[in-house]
């Protein structure tokens, strides 16, 4: 990446002189947290993780989306942890196989819990939304990408419309994703949770 935080490549590093950061942040901002990790990880202490979501809950201008694949250890955590309305939680699914991380989600007292579909290597037919509140579906990108099929991600497109819940479709992806865009069916597809807070 060119910077030193991330010398060891992906390997897991703490840099607890960053986490004050989101306090000099005047302006609202929507912050994508750990987006080259997951917080969750085994390798990330308790402890660690009890600051991040302090910072989290002192800072509630900010709305931070959190998103992991280790959803079972936010929900054994889940008590031991701030849930202000200002975090959101999701979970990525990237096929049928990996359902099992939405029923995690969905014990987790986070205001908002979401799904990322990205990438979509598989149908889902068995994908229940039932207390989710987004769904965001994307391909794969990069060399060796594996392609997306469009039904795939028209079936979720239409599921999330029977349920009422929000669908953000993000890219086809692909070895040069700025080429394939990002329309489904003619359009963009930009579902988004209500940004207002309770109280």
């Amino acid at each position: 990446m060119g910077q030193p935080k991330y010398a060891r490549g992906f390997e897991v590093a703490l840099h607890p002189q960053e986490l004050d950061r989101p306090k000099t942040w005047r302006k609202p901002r929507l912050v994508f947290v750990n987006s080259m990790s997951d917080l969750f990880h085994g390798r990330v202490p308790v402890a660690f993780l009890e600051r991040v979501f302090e910072v989290m809950a002192d800072t509630p201008r900010h709305t931070y989306q959190v998103l992991t694949k280790r959803p079972e250890r936010a929900a054994f955590l889940a008590d031991r942890l701030p849930w202000p309305p200002n975090v959101w939680l999701g979970a990525s699914v990237e096929s049928n196989d990996y359902l099992w991380r939405a029923e995690q989600l969905r014990a987790i007292p986070a205001r908002i819990r979401f799904l990322s579909l990205e990438p979509l290597l598989a149908p889902v037919p068995d994908l229940d939304l039932a207390g989710l509140d987004w769904v965001i579906v994307g391909g794969e990108s990069g060399p060796g990408a594996r392609p997306l099929e469009p039904d795939w991600a028209r079936a979720v497109r239409d599921r999330c419309g029977e349920a009422n819940v929000p669908f953000f479709f993000k890219q086809w992806g692909g070895v040069h994703k700025h080429r394939t865009g990002r329309t489904l069916d003619g359009r963009t597809w930009d579902g988004f949770p209500d940004m207002a807070q309770p109280g």
